[in-house]
């Protein structure tokens, strides 16, 4: 282990503990969850958040209008600028960071019940490398929506949404493609963009937690070095206030119960999402409820704070460009990736690209009862932050219209189903 980042504090706890093997009392298991000097009160209230996608990190899902101005090969954030002739890709960036969320946007969150949002951000927009052409500035809106956001007592958690060299290929991380995050010099990077995130934000009444990294792909990568980075990380950020946020990086969402031990204040984000396999998306409405209800169980054996930090409404893959741009829905029979394709389940329409108010009366209630199921699942444990706020076109993803449509629980302590 690489204490270097650690307090002599944390140093101690690690080695007592270690001292008693996998065999940790019962009442020292209980302090992974010790809540000392922290902004929300975890494991006394649950998070009920939704996440701010498609503002800092873009996605052609989300924001399909942004990318259909673009050449057909820009399928994420990173070539767009560098096609840029004109300075039409700032300006359209800088216009989409001013209008995307909104102080207004705060206040509404507010009235729905929502106590955090988690704003995905990429280590480009806080720590760019040299030579790379991603447009600059949206920093600088994020500090404003720490301002936003306190101002309705709503609690934010920073997210690194993407890391050097892409730690999943997805096209959120930033980059599509190849994994190579943890290669050269991309992990200091990573580590470099966190630490002026705590820097500069950490103190900020808002940041009740930093998430050091979204969704690296475990089984793509040396797990040993996952396991080193989030100790270094979050030896970097001991003692500034915030739960540390790891996520499970598609290991399990029980897989790590045995990590971690002295550890204070760390809190496990697992994604529950039924919609990107063929045997999820062929089961029907009862199936997915009790496919999420089974997954909040789980959740709630864990020794550690825990959150579904992303779920949504879907029952499909319809919406459009959600596989990635140019790439059609397992749903309808139009997934086609590297010579392989999908079997016909069921019709897009209305899901494709739709509105909630849309929707026909099955996809209402169906979508209406698995969102009040996973609601009442991952309140087993300790929340959940759907994915996301809003977006252009998609409804089951679209929180702001799934409440204004009555699909959403009002109260959310009101949810049930499981």
């Amino acid at each position: 282990m690489v204490f270097s980042h650690f307090s002599s504090t944390a140093v101690a706890a690690v080695a007592l503990l270690a001292s008693f093997g996998s065999a940790l009392p019962a009442g020292i298991m209980s302090k992974f969850k010790r809540n000392d000097n922290l902004k929300f009160p975890f494991g006394s209230e649950k998070v009920r958040g939704v996440n701010l996608g498609g503002w800092f990190v873009l996605e052609p899902w989300i924001t399909p209008s942004i990318f259909e101005a673009t050449p057909g090969n820009v399928v994420d954030g990173e070539p767009m600028p560098s096609r840029d002739k004109h300075g039409e890709a700032s300006n359209r960036l800088q216009a989409h960071w001013s209008s995307w969320i909104t102080e207004g946007d705060f206040a509404e969150m507010k009235s729905y019940g929502i106590n955090m949002v988690r704003i995905p951000i990429g280590y480009w927009s806080v720590s760019p490398i040299n030579g790379e052409p991603y447009v600059q500035g949206a920093y600088d809106w994020l500090a404003k929506s720490l301002d936003w956001a306190n101002g309705q007592g709503i609690k934010v958690m920073i997210d690194l949404h993407g890391a050097p060299g892409s730690q999943n290929g997805f096209d959120n991380s930033g980059r599509k493609g190849a994994i190579d995050w943890t290669q050269d010099n991309t992990i200091a990077q990573t580590h470099t963009a966190l630490n002026k995130i705590r820097d500069d934000h950490a103190s900020h009444p808002a940041v009740a937690a930093i998430e050091l990294l979204n969704e690296p792909m475990g089984p793509s990568l040396d797990m040993d070095t996952v396991r080193q980075f989030y100790m270094d990380g979050w030896g970097a950020l001991d003692g500034s206030g915030v739960a540390i946020t790891f996520h499970d990086a598609f290991e399990g969402v029980n897989s790590w119960n045995s990590w971690g031990a002295g550890m204070w204040a760390l809190l496990l984000d697992t994604h529950h999402y039924q919609v990107f396999d063929s045997g999820s998306l062929q089961m029907g409405i009862n199936q997915h409820i009790s496919t999420a209800c089974g997954f909040g169980g789980a959740m709630a054996t864990n020794n550690k704070w825990t959150i579904a930090g992303e779920w949504s409404g879907a029952m499909t893959d319809c919406a459009q460009w959600l596989n990635g741009r140019g790439v059609g829905a397992r749903y309808d029979g139009t997934y086609w990736v590297n010579g392989q394709g999908s079997q016909y389940i069921g019709s897009c329409d209305g899901k494709y690209s739709g509105t909630v108010a849309g929707l026909g009366d099955a996809d209402y209630w169906n979508i209406k009862n698995f969102i009040s199921a996973q609601i009442s699942a991952f309140e087993k444990a300790d929340g959940w932050i759907f994915w996301c706020w809003k977006n252009e076109a998609a409804p089951e993803w679209h929180f702001k219209d799934l409440v204004a449509g009555g699909l959403v629980p009002q109260p959310l302590s009101s949810a049930g189903g499981c």
